[in-house]
């Protein structure tokens, strides 16, 4: 059928998208997810591609593993499956994992996802190991002596619920070592799912210092705030300046929903509108490089479980590229909205409208203007 057939009958007809970032949860969790389904449910959301993270039991620390995972992908009938390996054996950050020989058998990248690799000495190590094959470390940004047991953002809202709270400077000093690393060894490191802004403009600053550094961002950083860890069901796009609610947003919903426990956690608005402000590529100037799903299905013995004691989650690998076509549309009407408020934070006349018989008369300059408030 033609193109434009498709566009017609309300279709979005465009290349397979890449998964960087995918829980397949197999081999160990097959009540969660199995290769075969992921990477049917990639397909059906228009995936052709997605990676698979290493979070398994066992995890993907040898060679006959790799080939393994690339074996299910190949005959599960969906989207193409690459592996990525783990950085440590075990991901239990003590000891580092046959790098060049993971690679040899398949792996396209090295990550502990979920489990930083938290000693600076075995981080340096790998991402020099990596380089020599040509390949990235994917580092989980997290720093786990200031996480600790937090299981939410910490802020006025974990202070409202009384639940324990991580900080941003638990990712921002995780952010900071790897670009220093990156940058004295000049090898490439990617940082997966970024959430704060502090990030945003570390990650920034070390663009702008050719340092080869990268990063990508999720569907749910860019949609959802912390407010939805007490039950308020309104993204990022229907709040306003002050995080109000605008017209048509949600109605509010169960609070401490385990499906709202992330990691990292859901961040505060500022946050938020400072990822989505980045969403450009770096030769125009902004940080984001990539978007990344992670998904990361629960079965039901997870599921069960309340948000303290809860795995972490974040599902529908089949539902992504709506999520983010809306969220280009809605950020759309949210510049339109923001553009349209006056002082009082109320719809209306843009704050610089003037009256239409004053609009062509020069505007005094600053000096000017306060030269005459001195006489």
């Amino acid at each position: 059928m033609d193109r434009r057939e498709l566009e017609r009958q309300g279709y979005l007809v465009t290349r397979g998208f890449i998964d960087l970032h995918a829980h397949l949860r197999e081999p160990g969790f097959e009540e969660s997810e199995t290769i075969a389904t992921g990477a049917q449910a990639a397909l059906r959301g228009g995936f052709t591609t997605v990676c698979a993270m290493p979070n398994t039991e066992p995890a993907i620390d040898s060679p006959g593993l790799v080939a393994e995972v690339i074996a299910r992908g190949k005959a599960a009938g969906g989207a193409r499956v690459l592996p990525i390996a783990t950085v440590t054996r075990g991901r239990k950050g003590k000891e580092l994992a046959d790098l060049v020989e993971l690679a040899s058998a398949g792996a396209v990248a090295f990550s502990d996802d979920g489990s930083p690799v938290d000693d600076a000495r075995l981080f340096r190590s790998a991402v020099e190991y990596a380089s020599v094959k040509g390949l990235l470390v994917i580092e989980h940004p997290e720093d786990l002596a200031l996480s600790g047991k937090g299981v939410m953002n910490e802020g006025r809202v974990s202070a409202a619920l009384g639940l324990p709270g991580i900080s941003n400077a638990a990712e921002e000093t995780a952010v900071a070592r790897a670009i220093l690393v990156a940058s004295e060894l000049d090898a490439h490191v990617h940082l997966t799912h970024i959430s704060t802004a502090g990030s945003v403009d570390m990650i920034r600053a070390a663009k702008e210092r050719s340092i080869p550094v990268t990063c990508d961002v999720t569907p749910h950083h860019l949609a959802m705030t912390d407010d939805w860890v007490r039950g308020r069901r309104a993204f990022a796009w229907e709040q306003g300046l002050k995080g109000e609610q605008i017209s048509g947003a949600p109605a509010d919903g169960t609070p401490f929903d385990a499906n709202t426990k992330m990691n990292p956690p859901l961040r505060r608005l500022h946050d938020v509108r400072a990822l989505r402000s980045q969403g450009r590529r770096v030769r125009s100037g902004g940080v984001r490089d990539q978007h990344a799903r992670d998904r990361t299905p629960a079965g039901p013995r997870w599921r069960a479980r309340r948000l303290v004691r809860s795995g972490h989650r974040a599902a529908g690998t089949d539902r992504r590229t709506g999520t983010r076509a809306r969220h280009h549309t809605e950020r759309r009407r949210l510049d339109r909205h923001r553009r349209w408020r006056d002082v009082d934070g109320e719809r209306g006349r843009p704050r610089n409208a003037r009256k239409e018989h004053t609009a062509s008369r020069p505007r005094a300059s600053r000096a000017r203007r306060r030269r005459g408030r001195g006489r």
